[in-house]
Order: structure tokens, then sequence, then C-alpha cells
């Protein structure tokens, strides 16, 4: 392998930016690069025509990949570049395992290091290698083979050759970082400017005072005198309403009828079906949680399956990778030894030529000779083609007079110009449903017709329809109807029963209240709301209060509050003491 790899790769770049295979042809190109490459050992020139020819041979591999990169990141890269991305994609995929990572590292190193970095982190990703980049190779190369040779050995590298390049990201940082640190910089300086006077504070903005609100209603915590039903005002339904509405009727109904039954067949126990569902999801619980160990006893046996799997992987990977080793070894004697024996049948070739060139005089003089019976031979076949075409045009300037002769006495004759039309004839052109103008007719008036009467039928189907389906909405609309009074029936019954019920609260609560006991009690009541009033100050004169004082005002307000809260809580105590009292 030659000490500087660098180099060899930039000549091998060069070679690809120079060949051009519509103008030249690769055989041809690799011989004169040879020839040009004579003060250089036989190993590096190898070297380089191996990753020349590499890429040649592998070119629709390696454009795929290159093509997508400048599809994803064009914008930044220049057209100049694309053979020493080749290269590296070739390195990377077939010539790995031969340099190392040391060596990869040097030639990364050797060219733009930026450019190289943002090409191996999209090629060398784990992502792009598994989906889109197999997808585009099996359909050049058989599947097995490139899973198998170039696939898996990528990704055996990838977690090598992110380290190398985030070192040897760090390395050029560092270089750049030593190049900046050995320039001597600028120093700025501050200027000397006079310091400014501190503003004073500003008078604080005066806190605006908040409105006082006004007092809700005392309509909004109280029910309305009337009640207002939509149903008793009549509305217009459309036919899908009329549907919707009539459907629900229906459901409801049905499921009525099925409340019904349950209740005549003594379903309507439900203990028996709930110990028996108890039971049922008891059983299902206890299947889940088999099921559940089950599972995870499958996902730990197919760890371990994918586990013992992955290493045996590994040893074919490995093992395939030293046969490849020993391949490629056996591969590139044989490729030396093939280009020394066409070197060999070069020179033979070449001295070959140069004994040609001695004989060429007496060739020439040979060939002058046979050249000029050549050009009497053509001088006389040509006189002879040159007769017969003479004869050939006086024969057919003969045969186009005669024509013309024929064509004027033709014409002098004069055409009968009256033709009689039969309209019941066809017109004789041998077709399959050739007819006369008046069978055409017949037919077109018979056609005409029964579109008429299908015409007429639709019609009378399509005006069929729409009464059937009138008469459905009116009918559903009479059941709705029907439902509706139904249900306003059953709202002024329970109204009814609603205004009994509290007038016998009402009559009861006078009863209670004519009791002797009661009414007891209620005086009692009286002297202790008359004993409390006097317990209060007088509230019959109020003293202009300021503003300073209202805050006083207000904080006592908050504190007799309670007080009241606690004799109303003894008021309601007392009349329901007098309730139960009455109802014993």
């Amino acid at each position: 392998m030659a000490s500087n790899c660098g180099l060899l790769v930039k000549q091998a770049i060069m070679l690809l930016d120079n060949f051009d295979p519509r103008k030249q042809c690769l055989d041809y190109f690799i011989e004169d690069a040879t020839n040009a490459m004579e003060n250089i050992n036989d190993l590096d020139k190898t070297f380089i025509l191996d990753i020349f020819s590499g890429c040649m041979e592998f070119k629709k591999l390696l454009d795929v990949v290159v093509k997508r990169f400048y599809d994803q990141h064009g914008h930044c890269l220049r057209r100049g570049d694309r053979s020493q991305y080749v290269v590296i994609c070739y390195l990377a995929t077939f010539c790995l395992d031969d340099l190392g990572l040391k060596r990869f590292g040097n030639i990364v190193k050797s060219l733009d290091f930026k450019k190289i970095q943002k090409l191996v982190s999209f090629f060398l990703n784990v992502t792009n290698l598994t989906t889109w980049i197999q997808g585009e190779w099996i359909q050049i190369y058989d599947a097995s083979h490139v899973e198998t040779n170039w696939i898996t050995p990528l990704l055996r590298w990838c977690p090598e050759i992110d380290v190398l390049m985030e070192k040897l990201s760090v390395e050029m940082s560092c270089k750049g970082q030593a190049k900046g640190a050995s320039a001597r910089t600028t120093v700025p300086q501050e200027f000397c400017l006079t310091q400014p006077k501190p503003r004073a504070l500003p008078m604080p903005e005066p806190i605006p005072q908040q409105e006082k609100h006004p007092p809700v209603p005392n309509s909004t915590y109280r029910a309305p005198n009337e009640v207002t039903e939509t149903n008793n005002y009549p509305m217009k339904l459309n036919n899908t309403a009329i549907l919707r509405r009539a459907a629900l009727y229906n459901h409801k109904v049905e499921q009525e009828l099925k409340r019904l039954e349950r209740l005549v067949e003594g379903q309507h126990e439900p203990s028996s079906f709930l110990r028996w569902q108890k039971e049922m999801q008891h059983r299902d619980l206890q299947g889940q949680q088999a099921q559940l160990e089950c599972r995870r006893l499958e996902g730990r046996i197919s760890h371990t399956k994918g586990a013992t799997a992955r290493g045996h992987l590994m040893e074919r990977n490995q093992r395939t990778a030293q046969l490849q080793k020993e391949e490629s070894t056996q591969l590139l004697q044989k490729q030396a030894e093939k280009r020394l024996r066409e070197e060999t049948e070069t020179r033979e070739l070449r001295q070959a030529v140069s004994d040609g060139h001695k004989n060429s005089k007496a060739a020439m003089a040979r060939l002058q000779e046979k050249k000029q019976d050549i050009v009497k031979e053509v001088s006389q076949q040509k006189q002879e083609l040159l007769r017969q075409a003479m004869e050939q045009e006086q024969e057919e300037l003969f045969r186009q007079f005669n024509l013309i002769q024929e064509t004027r006495a033709i014409e002098s004759v004069r055409p009968i110009r009256h033709k009689f039309v039969d309209e019941t004839e066809t017109a004789g052109h041998g077709l399959l449903g050739e007819m006369s103008p008046a069978e055409l007719r017949a037919r077109l008036s018979l056609q005409r017709e029964a579109e008429g009467r299908e015409r007429g039928q639709r019609r009378e189907r399509i005006l069929g329809e729409k009464r059937d389906k009138e008469q459905l909405l009116q009918e559903h609309l009479e059941a709705i109807d029907l439902h509706s009074k139904a249900l306003a029936q059953a709202t002024a019954l329970r109204k009814e029963e609603k205004k009994e019920k509290m007038s016998r609260q009402s009559a009861l609560q006078q009863t209670v209240l004519e009791d002797e006991r009661v009414r007891a009690l209620q005086k009692v009541l009286q002297e202790k709301q008359k004993e409390r009033q006097r317990l209060r100050p007088s509230a019959g004169v109020r003293p202009k209060v300021t503003e300073g004082a209202s805050n006083v005002k207000n904080s006592q307000y908050q504190q007799e509050k309670p007080e009241d809260e606690r004799w109303a809580e003894l008021e309601r105590s007392l009349e329901r003491q007098l309730q139960k009292m009455h109802i014993k």
C-alpha cells in the first residue's frame, strides 16, 4: 500500500475529471494514463488505477448516492467536486476493510474536510442505508448480494466512522484556533465621554378608583311567572326533520315494547344476571392475565432468539469479511498479472506495426496500380449506364405523349349530367349496416316514438314515487302530531298533579299552624324576636358619616352579619321542630 494515500486519491480524482465517456474509450484512456505515470512506482500506480476502474465499474451504484446528495444539498455544493464525492463513496463501500480507519482519516484530511464530513454523515447514516439506498441498490444488483457484501459491512463501520469524524473535526477546529491565536488582534479601547446626569424619578401616576357596579337585579334569581313551551307553537318541518323525528318516535316505541316484554317474561330481576356477569368478568380477567403472562414469556423467548441470531449473524459476517479479504488479495494479484500480460502484448503489437511501416512503399505502388485499373472499369460502366438511361428516358416520354392524347380525347366527349336517384335502393358500398334513405327515415321515426314512450313512462314513475313519498311524509306528520298531543296531555297531567300536591301541602301547613302547640311556640318565637330587637341599637336616627368613617361602618356590618345568620338558622330550626311535633 502506498505511503501517502491522500496524494494518490487526488490523482485518481483528476483521472475521473479528465475522462469523458462520450469522446474517449476506457481502455485507451487507462493505457494513456499508465504511460503518463511512468515516474510512479508500480504499487502506487496500481492503487490509482484500481480506484479509477472501480469507480467506472460501479458507476450506477455510486451515482445513486451522489445524485441524491446533490438533490438535498445542491444549493451549497459545487459540480466540480462530484468526482471526489464518488471516490469517497467507493472507498467507504469497497476498500474500507483494506485501508483501515487511520488511512481513511488521512484521505479525508487531505481533501476539503467540511464537504467530506457532510457527505459521510449523509452516506453512512443508518436510516439512509437501510431504507432508500438499499432499495435503489437492490434494483441494480441481487438483494442478497447487496445486503451481505455492502449494507451489512457499512452498518458495522458506521459507529467507528462517526467517532473518527468527530475526532477529525476536533483536530481541525484546534488547528484553526491555533492559527487564529498566533495573529495579533486589535484591542478596542473605551471612549472618554462625559457621564450623563442621572434622571429624576417620575411622579407616580394616581391609581384610578373603580366605579361601584350596579347590583344584580332580583329577577335574575326569581323564577318567571309564566313558562312558555315550544311544543305549543306550530313549526314547519322539512322532509329530513320529519323522517328523523318519526324514526326517533319509532325507536322509543320499540324500546317501550321491549321493556314491557321483559317485565312480562320476568327479566326485571337482575340478580342472577349480575352474578353471571361478575363470574364471566372474573373468568375473562383470569384469561387476560394468563394471556399477558404468555405474551411476556413469548417476548422474552423472542428476545433470546434475536440475541442468538445476532451472534450467529456477527460470526457469519466475520467469516464473510475474511473470505472477501482473501478474494480481494487474489483479485489484486490477478489484475497485476493481467496488466503485465497486456503491457507485453502492447509492446509486441507496436513492434509489428513498426515492421509493417518498412514494407509500406511497395504496398503503396501496388495499390496505385489497382486504383488505376478500378478507375478504367468504373468509367466504362458509367458510359454504359448513361446509354441505358437515355433509352429509358425516350421510352418514358413516348408513353406520356400517348397518355396525354388519350386524356384529351376523353375530355372532348360531352358527359351525361342527369342522374336519377331511387330512395329505396342502397348506395352499394358493401357495408354491413347499409340501408336506403327511406328505411333510414322510417327507423328514425320509430326510434323517436320509442324514446317518447320511454320519457312518458319515466315521468309517470317519478310522479308515482313523489306521491308515495308525500303520502309517507303525511303519515309521519300525523304520527308526530299524535305523539306531540300525547306528550302535551302528559305534561298537563303532571302540572295538575303538581298543583294538587302543592294544595295538599298548603292545607297541611295551615292545619299545622292552627295547632295549639304550634301557636304557643310561635308566641315564644315572637317574644324571642322582640327581645332580639330590643338588644339591637336604635335605628331611627342615623348620624352622617364621613368618608373616613365609612370603613369603620363596613367593618361593624361584617361583624354583625354572622349574628343575623345565627338568628335565621335558629328560626328555621324552630319551624322544623313544630312540623315534626304536628306529624307525631
